[in-house]
């Protein structure tokens, strides 16, 4: 898959493309059974990463009339997370290879990146009414503060939390 051009959904068959329009992703979900959540966020049942089953989400910026930047992947049963986090983190790992950096987490979970040029993946776990896992893939616009301070990262804990602090709102 080019991460670059945008994500490949397994089932169903369909490529999403950066920078698509709501009205363009919502004709090419029409009949898949997509929910409509709020401006700008839409989500799926689907698989992908070859066997990955959850819900997807797509999120547009700005929220009216945006365009997509963000994938958010999660499940609604969150009764073992750890065999959730794990099934996330051996899917990415086995279709992006392994993160470009990664720090101590929350819950006994670690915190996860991948730096891909204009991509930027994450996927850990942070305490909001409990803990709650966060996997996703966002496009990073070059001009994009955060994306010149995730690059210049080279697996120093210390300013990777300070950055993951900022990416999460803490």
């Amino acid at each position: 898959m080019n991460i670059q051009e945008g994500f490949k959904i397994d089932e169903p068959d369909i490529f999403i493309p950066w920078d698509i329009d709501e009205y363009t992703l919502t004709q090419k979900l029409d009949g898949h059974g997509f929910t409509h959540v709020t401006t700008g966020y839409y989500t799926i049942l689907c698989k992908s990463l070859n066997g990955l089953n959850c819900m997807l989400g797509f999120h547009f910026e700005p929220g009216k009339n945006g365009f997509l930047n963000e994938l958010e992947f999660f499940r609604t049963d969150f009764s073992n997370q750890e065999k959730s986090f794990n099934d996330f983190q051996s899917h990415f790992e086995a279709e992006f290879g392994k993160p470009t950096s990664e720090s101590n987490g929350n819950e006994g979970f670690k915190n996860y990146a991948w730096n891909l040029d204009n991509v930027q993946i994450v996927h850990y776990v942070f305490d909001r009414f409990g803990p709650e896992e966060h996997m996703r893939i966002k496009r990073i616009k070059k001009h994009d503060n955060s994306y010149k301070q995730a690059n210049n990262i080279k697996r120093n804990d210390s300013e990777f939390n300070k950055l993951w602090s900022r990416l999460i709102g803490k």
